[in-house]
């Protein structure tokens, strides 16, 4: 089953390649979307595709790259937008 999740990333995750990181976790697991750097430190992560590999990315996305210090994960169920590719700003 495929669906939608939208991730706010909290913690130190600017700056610290977490979001091409989770580019290329995402893009092995076959997903689409984005990951943004949001203006209060956060990343924002969208993420569409097969629910087991959202799960996945979901797991990755609480220990994120080793530069990275993760404090919390929180996730929500959307509905699927449009997507094609994974791409960063």
């Amino acid at each position: 089953m495929s669906g939608a999740r939208l991730f706010r990333v909290k913690g130190r995750v600017q700056g610290v390649f977490f979001r091409d990181s989770t580019r290329c976790v995402a893009e092995s697991l076959g997903l689409t979307g984005h990951a943004i750097n949001l203006a209060d430190g956060d990343v924002e992560v969208l993420a569409c595709g097969d629910s087991d590999a959202l799960d996945k990315l979901e797991i990755w996305l609480h220990e994120g790259p080793p530069l990275s210090r993760v404090t919390s994960v929180l996730a929500e169920e959307i509905e699927t937008p449009e997507f094609t590719g994974f791409r960063t700003r």
